[in-house]
């Protein structure tokens, strides 16, 4: 246990003792989010990025661990564990260098080489091996064994070659030089299979593309191995750049570690076919899987990477508060959704207009939203950004301009993406049984303006389409970060107990389905929660998730005004004891910041509550419940900019980043088609991630660079002095706007059929939309 902790410590760059403690608060079975707001003294400061990275490795570290063990068990059961092979194992430090070390152990079918050495041909083996002045061909005749298959000298040498070509691939130290090699000089050469060029024309970029193995970016990696998979694509790993004496290199390294060498002796010319046959056979195609394997493991973890912080940025973006809201779905032939909800988030009433073709109702449309705003009070209109949005934001413009001039509106275009999965799911049928499934996705519309992290987290995260190749991805290691993104979020921003949705307090720290229901159940029965303790008469809600959860729930207007805080429970008693050295209230002193200030930490540190943790908490009695996301901003899409027709170059926009990927930013802007902003064009700095710049929900400026209507594709730049390329049949297109366009995404359609091009990069995700 300690070589983990010891690892992993170095690793978050943490002591020893900050790992071993952190484990064994989870072992005990805290959360990472309650670990991280409510454990500082005994992690000493870890936060909830070394925390995740924590129980990650924890869990890799363990199953190496086991498997370890398994290993030295099954070898020392075969009676060939020696001092140095245990040394060896004990000491590797992955399951690949594992594995490498155990294979000549391993239980396999019965092979060539295994049928040579039950027909006694290992001592010939060895003999030639040790011995190469001996004649293989004079030497093989006293190993003939009819019975055995072995009828002449060539079978016989035949079957000393597999014994050797056997001994040689499962060296271990052999396989460590030979992927060190690889790793370092190995390029990856992608070729078309005949006869697929019209079927996989979304792969063109890669009909013919060699690239260094180590330097692939994990978007193309992942749309190689899409091509590949749809039968489009051939891979081959080749050993070294230069191809003709790549395959040569590694049969030399194979000769070297054993150290034959060919001086003109009887059995070199055997000893060297047998090498040959190594590598051509054995180890390069089963080091080829395994490093192909290796860059698809490595793509897959940063493109749940990517999706992770693009979600985080997602649930984090500023809710526009919570105020009476017209919701619109936009749509043509079958109209545009309308329904109102209350600051609640409850639904008020619903219809449906066809303001547009073929109906074209404008007017009557217009009349029947100017009576609902002022039915409703409402303050916020929620515009779809689908089909018809720019249309739909023209009659919601009309509409504000009819109300009272008092009655002031704010109109905003809301991202759909993920809307019809809640608006078809088990839950909105439970909370909307009587309402048409496209109605019940306006509301989420309407909701996820108000607060975006309480109606998105009752979308799988996977469909809310912020991600780059999410569905090539190991679907179990997606999952398991973007739950733990969502939790960190929810936790982050905190839970009012008397408001939230099952769902939501279901992402509470220490809760789960069940629990959430139950205190849904309960809130519906007795009213609404007055003081944190009541939570312990939940059924089933014990101490322990009371303990994690109690935190994060809070309470406005109760009977405590600190359970309206973060604060947690466990230390009123502390704010009791401040309280009472200062003779004051609680009401005194929150939001007192004159007086916390000079508040001195440590003349109230104990054995229970440190500095760090008292800190937190005069903090938090300074603002209590402070929402850590930021101010509400939304972009202002430009009048007669519609569609993609619509578009010139050099013309300038607002917009909304809605996805962030290795390469650059996809930009709403308007046109329902996301233009690209490529990493080049972000600022005049160089960047190595386009993270360091902007993110999901971001509002910026940006210039059309480039427009191909016919494939949908839209160049943009975030660097007001670039000028788009004059176009010219005599002149190509710059490295990098070619890239960019090709890297633009194309028309809204399922993931799974989304396009993988790229000169520079892959094709970019397909936008879920709704």
């Amino acid at each position: 246990m300690s070589m983990i902790v010891n690892q992993i410590a170095a690793e978050i760059a943490a002591r020893p003792e900050q790992v071993s403690a952190t484990i064994k608060l989870l072992e005990e079975g805290s959360t990472v989010p309650f670990i991280a707001r409510y454990r500082k003294e005994i992690t000493g400061g870890l936060d909830d990025t070394q925390l995740r990275h924590l129980e990650q490795r924890l869990t890799y570290l363990r199953e190496l661990e086991d498997r370890r063990q398994v290993i030295l068990k099954t070898i020392d059961e075969q009676g060939k564990l020696s001092p140095e092979l245990k040394q060896d194992i004990l000491a590797a430090d992955n399951k690949t260098r594992l594995e490498d070390l155990y294979l000549p152990y391993k239980a396999k079918r019965r092979t060539k080489g295994q049928i040579a050495i039950e027909a006694g041909i290992a001592p010939l083996a060895d003999a030639l091996l040790q011995q190469p002045t001996l004649n293989p061909q004079q030497a093989a005749l006293a190993y003939i064994n009819v019975d055995a298959g072995f009828a002449d000298e060539k079978a016989v040498l035949d079957g000393a070659k597999y014994i050797l070509m056997e001994r040689f691939a499962e060296d271990a130290n052999l396989l460590a030089r030979l992927r060190q090699h690889l790793a370092q000089h190995a390029v990856l050469k992608s070729t078309l299979v005949a006869g697929k060029e019209q079927e996989g024309a979304k792969f063109r970029d890669y009909f013919s593309h060699t690239e260094s193995w180590k330097n692939i970016p994990s978007h193309r990696a992942l749309a190689m191995f899409r091509g590949r998979n749809e039968g489009v694509l051939q891979l081959q790993l080749i050993p070294d750049a230069n191809e003709e004496t790549a395959h040569s290199l590694c049969e030399q390294m194979v000769a070297s570690h054993f150290q034959i060498k060919d001086e003109g002796r009887a059995a070199d010319g055997f000893l060297r076919t047998a090498v040959q046959w190594t590598w051509k056979v054995k180890l390069h195609l089963h080091l080829e899987n395994d490093l192909l394997g290796e860059l698809r493991e490595k793509a897959e973890q940063e493109a749940i990477k990517v999706f992770a912080r693009n979600l985080k940025d997602l649930l984090m973006a500023a809710p526009a508060g919570m105020r009476n809201t017209l919701a619109l779905d936009p749509g043509l032939r079958t109209g545009v959704k309308v329904t109102a909800i209350d600051e609640t988030g409850k639904l008020l009433s619903q219809t449906t207009i066809f303001p547009h073709a073929p109906q074209n109702l404008w007017d009557k449309s217009v009349r029947v939203l100017a009576a609902l705003c002022q039915q409703h009070k409402i303050e916020l209109i929620a515009i779809g950004n689908g089909t018809a949005s720019r249309e739909t934001d023209k009659l919601a413009a009309e509409v504000m301009k009819l109300l009272p001039e008092q009655h002031k509106i704010q109109k905003v275009m809301v991202s759909e993406a993920g809307a019809s999965v809640y608006s078809a799911s088990e839950l909105a049928a439970l909370e909307f049984p009587n309402l048409d499934v496209s109605l019940r996705g306006a509301v989420s519309i309407g909701r996820r303006l108000q607060d975006p992290l309480a109606e998105l987290v009752k979308i799988e995260p996977k469909a809310i389409g912020v991600g780059q190749y999410q569905h090539d991805v190991n679907q179990s290691l997606l999952t398991k970060s973007l739950d733990g993104v969502v939790e960190d979020c929810v936790n982050a921003v905190g839970v009012d107990l008397n408001t939230a949705s099952a769902p939501l307090l279901a992402r509470v720290a220490g809760l789960n389905k069940t629990l959430a229901q139950n205190i849904v159940v309960y809130r519906d029965t007795n009213g609404r929660f007055n003081e944190r303790k009541q939570l312990l008469k939940v059924p089933r809600l014990g101490p322990k998730a009371y303990e994690q959860a109690a935190g994060f729930l809070k309470i406005n207007n109760g009977t405590n005004p600190l359970d309206a805080s973060s604060v947690h429970p466990e230390a009123y008693p502390l704010v009791e004891k401040i309280l009472s050295a200062h003779q004051k209230t609680v009401e005194q002193i929150i939001g007192n910041s004159s007086f916390l200030k000079d508040i001195d930490a440590k003349a109230f540190a104990d054995e229970h509550f440190g500095v760090p943790t008292i800190t937190d908490i005069l903090k938090e009695l300074d603002k209590p419940g402070r929402d850590p996301r930021p101010e509400f901003k939304t972009a202002s899409f430009k009048d007669g900019v519609e569609t993609l027709k619509d578009l010139k170059p050099g013309m300038l926009l607002e917009g909304v980043v809605t996805n962030v990927t290795n390469f650059g930013a996809f930009v709403d802007i308007g046109v329902h088609q996301d233009g690209l902003v490529h990493i080049s064009s972000l600022t005049d700095k160089f960047v190595s991630d386009p993270h360091q710049v902007v993110k999901a929900g971001d509002v910026v400026k940006v210039k059309v660079l480039d427009v191909e209507v016919e494939r949908k594709r839209i160049a943009l730049t975030m660097r007001m002095d670039e000028q788009p390329e004059p176009k010219s049949q005599d002149k190509a297109p710059t490295q990098r706007h070619q890239s960019a366009r090709a890297a633009a995404p194309r028309p809204a359609k399922p993931v799974d059929n989304n396009a993988a091009m790229g000169n520079a990069f892959a094709d970019a995700f397909a936008k879920l939309k709704k």
